[in-house]
């Protein structure tokens, strides 16, 4: 009884896998004949020919650009690949690109959302999600004429002075043979400028050094999470699961440094103007006075104090 017990199970666990080999290899075939190289669908670029589900994921190198330009030698400057169930186009081309940039610009100026730049970035409303429209060039005019213009941001010198020198008086008082951790030091040393750039009017100097710290873990996390290679970008059906919580990490760093936006925004609302002039300030002023038709909103505020943090930590790094 024992001997045909085990039997049939034997038989269960064949017929499973049996199964599985055909689901898969239907797959498979239905993946050939479906693929931009299998004469199906002509309209899409030649490209490597990728795995069944995963695509060509498997095959990235970490050094994208070098892949790309031995790839383009064989497919030429545009080619197709696929990311997971994502089809993405490669231009390798200067000619190509600028084809793309800057005469056809606007038709490819819409792009899908990472659901980890969606939780960060308010759901897509900031410059760098939002669909092409008045919104998109109202934000664009204040982010590039006139928050990061080379004028405004040479108004700040005062303030990359006096933290560089603040960080060089302490590295001089350290004593001789004990160890400095370089990196962190920079890394203090860079959010003092960013935090001082974006709301400096609204904290004493004492106040920012421990402000610093806390907007610097924020920030860190933030950063890691958008980076993370993420299945629900590649499998938006997965989506909902989460599996690698990568969106619920985001919506736990996000609350925590929208809770500090409305701290600092609640400080400049009280405070009224100041003649140390920042950016939350020059925000603020436009959010009252600015045009009724494309109104600035908080929630671009927050966007734009988000986008703004992260690209001037970024290129300190």
């Amino acid at each position: 009884m024992l001997a045909v017990s085990k039997l049939a199970s034997s038989d269960h666990v064949g017929l499973v896998v049996l199964i599985v080999a055909a689901v898969f290899s239907i797959l498979w075939l239905l993946w050939m004949l479906k693929s931009p190289n299998g004469g199906t669908n002509p309209s899409l670029p030649p490209g490597p020919r990728g795995l069944p589900i995963v695509g060509n994921l498997l095959s990235l190198d970490t050094e994208l650009h070098s892949q790309f330009a031995n790839l383009a030698k064989t497919y030429g400057p545009i080619m197709t690949l696929w990311l997971g169930k994502k089809v993405t186009i490669v231009i390798s081309s200067p000619a190509l690109a600028r084809e793309v940039l800057k005469f056809h610009d606007t038709t490819f100026a819409n792009r899908d959302i990472t659901t980890a730049s969606k939780v960060s970035s308010y759901g897509g409303n900031d410059i760098v999600w939002l669909p092409y429209g008045d919104q998109w060039r109202m934000l664009r005019k204040i982010l590039v004429s006139q928050m990061l213009s080379t004028e405004t941001l040479d108004s700040f010198y005062y303030i990359r002075r006096k933290e560089s020198r603040k960080t060089i008086k302490q590295l001089y008082n350290v004593q001789v043979g004990s160890p400095v951790k370089v990196g962190d030091l920079v890394f203090l040393t860079i959010m003092n400028v960013v935090t001082g750039m974006m709301w400096g009017g609204t904290k004493t100097a004492e106040d920012r050094i421990g402000f610093g710290i806390e907007f610097r873990k924020v920030i860190s996390e933030i950063t890691r999470l958008l980076a993370a290679p993420n299945l629900s970008d590649f499998y938006p059906g997965l989506a909902w699961f989460d599996l690698q919580g990568i969106e619920k990490g985001m919506k736990a760093a996000s609350k925590k440094i929208d809770g500090i936006f409305d701290r600092i925004i609640d400080q400049r609302t009280k405070m009224g103007s100041s003649e140390d002039k920042d950016f939350l300030q020059f925000l603020l002023h436009l959010k009252d006075d600015g045009d009724s038709k494309t109104p600035l909103t908080m929630t671009y505020i927050k966007s734009l104090l988000m986008l703004v943090s992260l690209s001037l930590s970024l290129s300190y790094l």
